[in-house]
C-alpha cells in the first residue's frame, strides 16, 4: 500500500478552508498561528498517516496550492 500525502503551497494559499470543508478525513486544519506573505493563515495539514488520496481538497483548491504525492 502507497502512502499518500498532501503538500500545501503556503504562498499560494489564501485560506479560504474550502479544502478543509471537504476533507473526509479531517487532515486539513484552518491556519490560525502564522500569516503568509501576502497576509493569509495558509491551511495546514496534520496526520500524514489519514490521507486515503480522493484529491478533494486538490480539485477544490481555487488557487492550485495544494498537491498530491504518494510514496
Amino acid at each position: 500500500m502507497t502512502k499518500k500525502f498532501v503538500r500545501i503551497d503556503e504562498a499560494k494559499c489564501k485560506g479560504c478552508n474550502l479544502c478543509v470543508s471537504v476533507c473526509p478525513k479531517d487532515k486539513l486544519i484552518s491556519g490560525k498561528d502564522t500569516l503568509n506573505k501576502a497576509g493569509y493563515y495558509a491551511v495546514t495539514a496534520n496526520d500524514e498517516n489519514i490521507c486515503i488520496g480522493c484529491l478533494n481538497c486538490a480539485l477544490m483548491c481555487p488557487d492550485g496550492a495544494i498537491s498530491l504525492y504518494e510514496e
